[in-house]
């Protein structure tokens, strides 16, 4: 009897503990993805889906950035024990550290990634062969990849902006099943978003980072092992 009761786990650590705290954690990061991202998520909303409201719809996505990032942070901290739950500290910590360095990768990459989007919305107005499209949609496509890893390293490690882009375009090639899963993820988001709308992608957001966390854990050991003391 006394061996039984030593060998219990200690509470909070049980399996139904962790997945509670999971659970948990997810719940409180998306509250904190809807809090920080709705200056651009209500008008994001309420756009019409027309090309012209392009250059609107990169001025509404860009306080999404930093919101992804921390919560990239928060879920990648995330400690299984259900007596030790502070996903919201760490969520501001990681906005905070990185709000900057994120901006710093984010702004540019929605600008460039705007210019592609118009360019194919109005690629017939300027009298451009159709065979324009697949070039164009193959950049948009490496671009958008390129910047899951880009937000991903970035929330996660201290690197300049330049060395982040460079991991970033580095393991594109050499994490092969990286690139694929990241690539299903932004499939199974870009359909939510086509076929129901932005405010379900939105409320989905927690699943989606923890799903990118799943996919980008070669890439993130990769790093920490090669590129890190």
């Amino acid at each position: 009897m006394s061996a039984s009761v030593g060998a219990r786990r200690p509470f909070g650590t049980g399996p139904l503990s962790r997945v509670t705290a999971l659970i948990y954690c997810l719940l409180v990061v998306e509250l904190l993805i809807l809090v920080t991202s709705v200056p651009g998520l209500v008008p994001l909303v309420l756009l019409d889906r027309h090309a012209s409201n392009l250059p609107l719809v990169a001025a509404c996505v860009l306080p999404l950035g930093p919101a992804v990032s921390a919560a990239l942070y928060a879920v990648h901290h995330h400690r299984p024990d259900l007596t030790d739950l502070k996903p919201a500290a760490a969520f501001w910590r990681g906005y905070r550290t990185n709000l900057g360095s994120v901006l710093r990768i984010w702004v540019p990459s929605v600008l460039w990634l705007t210019v592609l989007a118009v360019n194919l919305a109005h690629l017939d107005a300027a009298a451009l062969p159709g065979w324009w499209r697949v070039p164009l949609v193959v950049v948009t496509v490496l671009t958008t990849l390129w910047l899951v890893n880009a937000l991903v390293i970035t929330s996660l490690f201290t690197f300049r902006a330049r060395d982040v882009a460079r991991l970033a375009v580095h393991f594109l090639g050499r994490t092969p099943g990286v690139t694929l899963g990241n690539a299903g993820v932004l499939l199974a988001a870009a359909a939510v978003t086509v076929f129901a709308s932005e405010a379900l992608l939105a409320l989905l957001g927690s699943v989606l980072i923890l799903a990118l966390l799943g996919t980008t854990r070669p890439m993130i050991d990769r790093v920490r092992e090669e590129f890190t003391a």
